[in-house]
């Protein structure tokens, strides 16, 4: 009598055990992918070229979508004088989708990247770095004759190129602008020519110039076509 009430309490404790953890289980299937990965993985591109501008740069992707971008750059293209900018951003998930299947394809940066040929002309000392939470590889290179690498370099400047236009136009906004009109139109040029990539990155700034009715009507116009033009991709909040 004495072990069947033993053994009854050992199923009971047994059958609790069971239904914490199958509960606990499905709290953890049901919490979004961000909250179960500690760490997002990340992709890291920078760019040194000294008497370019930007000379310095790095543009740092998350897995989830979550960007950084980091420069010393002129202020303006008037001026010799030079800004350390920053700016948290977010990626469409089409360009995140992008960037890890290229990272992949170049293996993750491992083994040779550059392509040791000295003979090539120098166009900035660039870095990839992938990072996770069980790995770092840094790779650094100043021509990669890898497909994958030479994409993603392409994908990094142009994405650079539009950011620059973003910081641009922010200071010409606030303290000239008289030279929003000339930078709007190149900014539209180079749209246009498809040199620029996630323009919604950009879309804050051009906002505030449309909004703002000091400003000229042709230059709101055409921050208005240059807004038109990254419509359809949003930002995740």
């Amino acid at each position: 009598m004495e072990r069947t009430r033993r053994e009854r309490a050992r199923q009971r404790v047994g059958r609790v055990f069971l239904a914490i953890l199958v509960g606990c289980l499905a709290l953890v299937c049901s919490l979004p992918t961000h909250a179960r990965a500690a760490e997002p993985a990340t992709v890291t591109f920078t760019l040194d070229f000294p008497g370019s501008d930007p000379e310095h740069y790095s543009i740092s992707v998350q897995s989830n979508g979550k960007a950084l971008y980091e420069c010393s750059a002129k202020i303006s293209a008037e001026s010799e004088e030079r800004e350390t900018y920053r700016t948290d951003f977010y990626i469409s998930a089409a360009t995140q989708v992008q960037i890890f299947e290229l990272t992949a394809r170049a293996h993750y940066f491992t083994g040779k990247i550059d392509s040791g040929n000295h003979k090539i002309a120098f166009t900035g000392a660039k870095k990839l770095v992938y990072k996770d939470k069980l790995r770092e590889i840094t790779a650094a290179y100043n021509f990669s004759p890898q497909q994958p690498v030479q994409q993603l370099t392409t994908l990094f400047e142009s994405l650079s190129a539009t950011l620059e236009f973003g910081r641009r136009l922010a200071y010409y906004h606030r303290y000239q602008k008289l030279g929003l009109d000339d930078e709007l139109k190149r900014m539209e040029d180079q749209a246009r020519s498809g040199n620029l990539i996630e323009l919604q990155v950009a879309r804050p700034v051009l906002q505030e110039i449309y909004d703002d009715g000091s400003v000229m009507n042709v230059v709101r116009a055409r921050a208005q076509r240059i807004m038109a033009m990254g419509n359809g991709v949003a930002a995740p909040h």
